[in-house]
């Protein structure tokens, strides 16, 4: 397999940090370099306004990526800027591949992400990179089975 770099922006809360280390790593032996334009402990965000924040640095850094990775942790789901951030990738017609972390049993995922979400697979490099490069669109839980996303009750316009 050809070294195939690729512009993502992984959303996840900041507890995930080491854990997006393990998965860009995970990519990187498989032939996938990764270059993560996210904000993380690295790449510390020091702005406090949330409108200043989504505007002027998480709006740019995922309209550069070509690819949202989420990282699914159990405090993902409920976390706003993970929302937001899938919700902006969306509306920029970003692929969209949640990723379950390394032994994960499970856990709600973010709505946006059921949404959303072009797939969604457990820690296996090949699904991911098939996933990342479009051609895996399934929802799986963290061992691989398929799952249906929720269903969502979706609100007309």
């Amino acid at each position: 397999m050809s070294n195939k770099t690729k512009n993502v922006f992984i959303s996840h809360v900041h507890k995930d940090d080491d854990g997006l280390t393990d998965l860009k790593n995970l990519l990187k032996n498989k032939g996938m370099d990764v270059r993560d334009s996210s904000i993380n402990s690295d790449r510390p965000n020091n702005a406090t306004s949330p409108d200043y924040i989504k505007s002027q640095i998480l709006a740019p850094r995922i309209d550069w990526a070509s690819t949202m990775i989420v990282y699914i942790s159990p405090e993902t789901k409920n976390s706003e800027w993970v929302n937001w951030e899938i919700e902006r990738a969306h509306k920029q017609d970003k692929t969209i591949v949640g990723v379950w972390e390394r032994g994960a049993d499970g856990c709600e995922v973010p709505e946006a992400l059921d949404e959303y979400g072009h797939a969604l697979v457990g820690w296996n490099a090949d699904k991911i990179i098939d996933a990342v490069n479009g051609d895996y669109e399934q929802f799986e839980a963290p061992d691989g089975t398929t799952c249906e996303p929720r269903s969502i009750r979706r609100h007309p316009c």
